[in-house]
Order: structure tokens, then sequence, then C-alpha cells
């Protein structure tokens, strides 16, 4: 007599390859290197000890967005060493000839406390996920 397999168990195996694959990068050893390096730690409380604040939009801090975050919630603005990141995805093709099947879609964070000369610096970005998978 056999016995029923449980419906997870049933769905899990199918064969062939999966849809889509998730590799996941860890952001919080990279934000922790960034903080133990002293002028790295201070470019990245920029945003708070050394912007102008003269009304004037330099730098995503004097945006109305920014200031609306900040009053939604106000306990995250006060600490300088909190970070604001920017996210950001494109797909590609990674063998270069549009009649692949194959995709990737990379998932970019932007660090928004540096300064405007260092905000969009490779440094400073970090590839927190990619996703590979047909189309």
């Amino acid at each position: 007599m056999t016995k029923a397999l449980p419906h997870c168990l049933r769905l899990c195996t199918k064969k062939g390859p999966p849809a889509k694959v998730l590799w996941y990068l860890p952001i919080i050893p990279s934000f922790k290197r960034l903080f133990a390096n002293e002028d790295d730690a201070k470019d990245l409380t920029w945003h708070t000890n050394g912007r102008i604040s003269d009304g004037m939009v330099r730098h995503p801090a004097d945006c109305l967005q920014w200031k609306k975050t900040e009053g939604l919630y106000p306990d995250f603005g006060k600490v300088a060493r909190n970070l604001n990141l920017g996210l950001a995805s494109d797909g590609m093709n990674p063998y270069g000839t549009l009649s692949t099947q194959h995709s990737s879609w990379s998932v970019l964070l932007v660090i928004y406390n540096l300064p405007p000369w260092l905000c969009m610096k490779q440094k400073y970005m970090m590839l927190s996920m990619m996703i590979l998978g047909p189309r």
C-alpha cells in the first residue's frame, strides 16, 4: 500500500529548471566596512553635518520628498548614521544577442547620504540582488 504524498511534496517534485533564480548579496557587511573607515564614516554623515541648507536643491536631502520622509519618520531622521538608499533595477541580456531567451536583472542600491560628488561613484553602489531567468 502506498501513501499519498503531502501537497507540498507533490508541488516540489516537478522536473525541469527553476523559472527564476535570485542571488542575494548581503549588504550589512558592506555598510559595516564603510563605517569602519574613518573617512567613509565622515562622508556617510555629510547630509547632516556638512551640507549647506540655503534653500537651493543640490542634493537629494534638499528635496521635498526627503523632508516629507523625515516628517513621517522623525526618529529615523534624527540619527545621522541612518542610511537613505535608492533602489535601481534594470534588465540586461548577458550574451549580447536579442534572440536569446535568457535575461538577467540586477538590483543596485545607491547611498544618498553621501556628498553629491560621491553618490554615484562605483565604490558606493552596491549590487544587492541578481535575478536570473528566462525573459
